[in-house]
């Protein structure tokens, strides 16, 4: 027994002489190492817990590491105060400590925020139904909300950092509390800010636009590529981006072809002469789509919609399932009703015509009072086409046959 006894002296002696700093560093690690092997052990006690959760396992593996380290700085943190250090450096220390932790949930947080939205859009956005409305819809409203989340765990976790020190916690009370100058300046200068969240957030809720909808901005035909926390990309049809603030949807008149559904009207318009077999071009276009496999088969029709003092308009409204597939199915019609009009109806073609006269010829055949020469050609109806053999006959003397 006085054998222990004097060990345990020695021991107490030997460690009295070693400094108070190197005891308190050893204590510290002692510490942050516990606290890792306790947040092993948790972490491998719910994955158990939680098997068949994507949600929680997710969160596990991807906040292993910040959660590692957060768990070790709190330890660390707890017991700083009770070392044998300086009181200044450790309070420091503490301090310097807290601002990393709250970082660190921070980070954790927009992890799990990250992993929630994702796992929401795997249940709808797949690679063969992102063309869909349903698809788009929730795309659109998961990456809009996942940004404004974003952001706001962002500036809270940067503002609860701040706040740990006592300086910038009494000038944030302050400044919140009072209506000066100061805060005008502040609610000024963050406007742009807080607008684009919030039209972001009426986005997400209204959704006047969708990823992948049809869209005319600035007079650009394009799709939306893209809706981030301040700006819509638009790609032009020609790959060109177009860079949209959110507010200009909220603020500004826009069109969208795809707002409930992706089916939409082409029209072509054609200029022909009033001798055009209206019947017969009809029928053309019903055979031109019945062949073409951007029809969606729904609509192809034919109406002469009007009619000037030289050609008549013919206005061809056909169907399609997107709006791209409506543009290349619309040239597609103009080409093929072109060629037709061309080789089989060259008479539907626009002419000119013109009104000639010929006083001498018209002496002499003994023409009308109301135009008409011998041979009963008249001079107002004569097209250019037909103006040659119309004068030819016209200068034939009457008693030369």
């Amino acid at each position: 027994m006085d054998r222990i006894e004097s060990i345990l002296a020695a021991i107490y002696d030997a460690l009295s002489r070693i400094p108070g700093s190197v005891v308190g560093v050893v204590a510290l690690a002692l510490g942050a190492g516990a606290a890792l092997m306790v947040h092993a052990l948790a972490v491998a006690l719910l994955r158990r817990i939680f098997t068949g959760r994507p949600f929680v396992q997710s969160l596990l593996t991807r906040s292993y590491g910040p959660s590692r380290v957060a768990i070790a700085i709190f330890v660390v943190a707890a017991l700083l105060p009770a070392m044998p250090f300086d009181g200044y450096l450790a309070d420091g220390a503490v301090r310097i400590l807290g601002v990393v932790l709250v970082l660190l949930l921070g980070w954790i947080a927009a992890i799990a925020v990250d992993i929630a939205s994702a796992l929401y859009m795997r249940r709808f956005y797949r690679a063969d139904t992102t063309n869909t409305l349903l698809a788009r819809k929730h795309v659109t409203q998961v990456r809009i909300l996942k940004r404004v989340v974003t952001t706001l765990v962002g500036v809270v976790t940067v503002s609860a950092a701040l706040m740990t020190f006592d300086t910038v916690r009494q000038y944030g009370v302050s400044l919140f509390a009072s209506a000066g100058a100061a805060g005008l300046v502040v609610g000024l200068a963050a406007r742009p800010l807080f607008s684009n969240l919030i039209a972001g957030v009426q986005l997400a809720i209204t959704q006047p636009i969708r990823i992948g909808d049809a869209v005319i901005v600035e007079n650009e035909w394009g799709e939306i590529e893209e809706i981030t926390s301040t700006y819509v990309v638009v790609r032009v049809w020609d790959l060109r981006r177009l860079i949209v603030p959110l507010t200009y949807f909220i603020e500004k008149p826009f069109q969208n072809w795809t707002r409930d559904n992706q089916d939409i009207f082409g029209t072509v318009l054609i200029h022909a002469d009033y001798a055009v077999p209206v019947a017969r071009v009809r029928k053309k276009l019903e055979e031109i789509v019945a062949g073409s496999a951007l029809w969606d088969g729904r609509v192809a029709v034919l109406q002469v919609t009007d009619a000037t003092e030289r050609t008549v308009e013919l206005r061809a409204l056909v169907s399609a399932r997107s709006a791209g597939e409506a543009f290349d199915l619309r040239c597609e019609v103009r080409e093929k009703l072109i060629a037709y009009l061309r080789a089989e109806c060259p008479e539907a073609l626009p002419h000119v015509r013109t009104a000639v006269s010929d006083d001498g010829a018209r002496g002499r055949d003994g023409a009308t009072a109301d135009g008409a020469t011998a041979d009963g050609v008249t001079a107002a109806g004569v097209s250019a086409a037909g103006r040659s053999s119309a004068l030819a006959a016209a200068a034939v003397p009457s008693g030369s046959a």
